[in-house]
């Protein structure tokens, strides 16, 4: 169902610092979606995308047209504006409040047993707005199931809410108690090789770190970060388009949106920096400056990690899509009709394999220590 995506999910102390997490890491889903893309070719064509987020998407798209809006609601209850499977709605931490500048749709009778119950608002709305939807799969074993013992009816809603973050309550069962508050980063995708799948969770990785040690603050419209979700996916987004983006990350405790300085940077701006903006590279290559008793071997393996983002963001390096895409280009065998027919389908999968098994070197998507 992910279609080739790599996703992570970190452990928080506290609820409290899962709602901060969700909220810093959900502007950074669309940088990261972005600099990953590897899904260019769909159904035998080479399509204008370079991304699968809204494939997928349409692909589980079961809103009614009452739901969709096309028609006036009679037997549905809400206008749904978004698949199942899209980017998130709305923060949950108490400074995301005032960016949440979009429509959230919420089974409002819920909404009110959940605040009855002591759940704040914001988790209250996220929860009851996952409720619009109804279950889309249910398995007999599970038809007959007590709340107060099992939580699966709310895991069948949670887990076909495909969103670009995902919010995870501890388990029901958990007789170590080992198990917190967590939340889940979903939208990249899966890369050729496992050091670049490596590079990427370390990344976001080394980013939650650096979030909590520098009290860093990516908030911003959450419209805007919808606007960012469709401009990564457009071809080779990743050297052509430009993403909104926070230039004050440091001012955590501003309270009013006037103060939220968005400017438009290109994905080199924002991991390699300008004369207005460090870049991310140079944070978490500063936060791991700072950390003890690493050993040599794996801080080399780490900042080899961010050279390949680095590298990515400014065009040395080609995201897996530009490199697919190269590759049909120059295949004896295309006719550029944007068909992909079965001989250049084998001979580019075949060619992923070995590069994957290091088995052929690959200088436009790993630098020669990479390999």
């Amino acid at each position: 169902m992910g279609c080739s995506c790599l996703q992570a999910t970190f452990q928080a102390e506290s609820i409290e610092e899962a709602k901060h997490l969700y909220d810093q890491l959900l502007p950074l889903t669309p940088i990261l979606l972005a600099l990953s893309a590897s899904s260019p070719v769909w159904r035998g064509f080479l399509t204008d995308i370079d991304c699968r987020w809204n494939i997928i998407s349409g692909s589980v798209d079961d809103r009614t047209d009452e739901e969709l809006g096309n028609t006036r609601l009679r037997n549905d209850k809400y206008r749904i504006h978004k698949s199942r499977y899209d980017s998130v709605d709305s923060f949950l931490s108490e400074p995301g409040q005032i960016y949440n500048d979009i429509e959230l749709v919420k089974d409002k009778e819920l909404y009110l047993e959940l605040i009855k119950n002591n759940i704040d608002k914001s988790l209250a709305s996220h929860i009851s707005h996952l409720f619009i939807r109804d279950p889309i799969a249910l398995f007999k074993e599970k038809l007959d199931v007590e709340d107060d013992e099992d939580v699966d009816s709310f895991e069948n809603i949670q887990s076909t809410n495909w969103q670009s973050m995902r919010f995870k309550p501890p388990p029901l069962k958990d007789n170590d108690n080992q198990i917190g508050w967590r939340v889940e980063f979903r939208p990249i995708e899966l890369q050729f090789t496992s050091f670049e799948n490596s590079a990427f969770c370390a990344f976001v990785i080394i980013l939650v770190h650096a979030i909590k040690q520098f009290n860093l603050n990516f908030l911003m419209p959450i419209s805007k970060i919808d606007e960012n979700m469709q401009r990564a996916q457009k071809r080779n987004a990743c050297l052509e388009q430009k993403f909104f983006f926070r230039n004050n990350i440091y001012d955590l405790e501003e309270k009013i949106q006037a103060n939220c300085e968005l400017v438009e940077m290109t994905l080199d701006e924002i991991i390699n920096g300008n004369k207005m903006f460090k870049g991310l590279a140079q944070i978490l290559l500063d936060y791991l400056s700072i950390i003890e008793n690493v050993e040599v071997f794996t801080m080399c393996k780490l900042r080899q990690y961010l050279r390949l983002i680095q590298s990515r963001a400014n065009g040395s390096l080609m995201t897996p899509a530009r490199y697919i895409r190269k590759f049909i280009h120059n295949h004896p065998k295309y006719k550029h009709d944007s068909r992909v027919d079965d001989e250049i389908n084998y001979d580019l999968i075949r060619n992923i394999y070995l590069i994957s098994k290091r088995k052929i070197p690959c200088h436009d998507l790993l630098f020669e220590d990479n390999c």
